[in-house]
């Protein structure tokens, strides 16, 4: 487009705001030139990192679940591009599925830097400032579980029997795997770390639930017309998903808390009470989120092979 037709242009999209376009043109003559500092925010981003002990290492735990969070912002609004489009193609939701992957590649990649980042010591003594928190707290990626699968596949393996799949939110909500984590398992009563996530969260989650109950990444592949689901490249995108996030990435979790918090008979208790070797293990969790694609096998040895 040349300088005339950029500008007709410009001056047909203004009048359909019903702005004058000599009101836009003075304010550009005004506007200041945007700078990278002000795009991303860096004074801000660079201001959140507030530790609570005089343990240097604390700061690479913080940024490093910051940085964590920032890329599950990410992995649901690639999400959204699927579960929230009207038609969606073979090609379509394979590439959103494996660029949602590589999100979580990063990920399991990332934990070196807390598994080799921290010393020891100093984690052990800044832990005990965290108490009752926990990487559980975690609200987005209990989203991403939500928008990612069925609910019955994120109910706890020993209740699914018994839990019908029209069953109410709330129910599906106090049947998930993680509630376990966070059941104090001497009194059998919630802990202070699961009270004040559901006093945060529930009434988002159960929102999230019900927006996201015909439109998560299960449903709609279960959607699509049947040719459409037989794409090996797609079921190939689907599998790799499912391992990776269930995993791949519970694993990774599993062994750099090992090296903090591992010894055997003597392993510490994560932050939030729960006894992390079960609570985090995919063979216990049995978290699927597309089991219709693994075969009896695979998914007899989840979290094994």
């Amino acid at each position: 487009m040349n300088k005339d037709e950029i500008l007709k242009a410009i001056e047909e999209k203004y009048n359909k705001l019903g702005v004058p376009i000599e009101t836009m043109l003075e304010g550009l003559l005004h506007s200041t030139p945007i700078t990278y500092w002000d795009y991303i925010q860096t004074d801000a981003l660079l201001g959140l990192q507030i530790p609570r002990t005089t343990q240097k290492d604390e700061m690479v735990f913080i940024m490093y679940h910051q940085v964590n969070e920032l890329l599950f912002k990410m992995i649901l609004w690639e999400i959204d591009q699927v579960a929230k489009a009207v038609n969606v193609t073979a090609k379509k939701f394979s590439m959103h599925l494996m660029r949602i992957s590589r999100y979580f590649d990063m990920l399991c990649n990332s934990f070196s830097v807390m598994a080799d980042g921290m010393e020891r010591e100093q984690y052990l003594k800044f832990r005990n400032t965290l108490t009752p928190a926990s990487g559980f707290q975690s609200a987005q990626y209990r989203k991403i579980e939500f928008a990612s699968t069925e609910l019955i596949n994120l109910i706890d393996h020993r209740y699914r029997n018994s839990i019908d799949r029209n069953s109410s939110f709330k129910n599906a909500y106090d049947h998930l795997y993680w509630q376990a984590a966070g059941v104090n398992h001497k009194t059998g009563k919630k802990s202070t770390l699961i009270k004040l996530f559901d006093k945060k969260y529930i009434g988002d989650f159960i929102d999230f639930m019900e927006d996201y109950n015909d439109i998560n990444l299960s449903k709609k592949f279960k959607q699509l017309p049947e040719d459409v689901q037989l794409d090996s490249k797609l079921i190939k995108a689907m599998r790799h998903y499912d391992y990776t996030v269930n995993v791949k990435w519970v694993m990774a979790h599993y062994n750099a808390a090992g090296k903090y918090l591992g010894g055997g008979d003597k392993d510490l208790e994560a932050t939030g009470g729960s006894s992390w070797r079960k609570y985090m293990h995919p063979k216990y969790q049995r978290r699927i989120f597309f089991p219709y694609l693994w075969s009896e096998e695979e998914l007899k040895n989840w979290g094994t092979f």
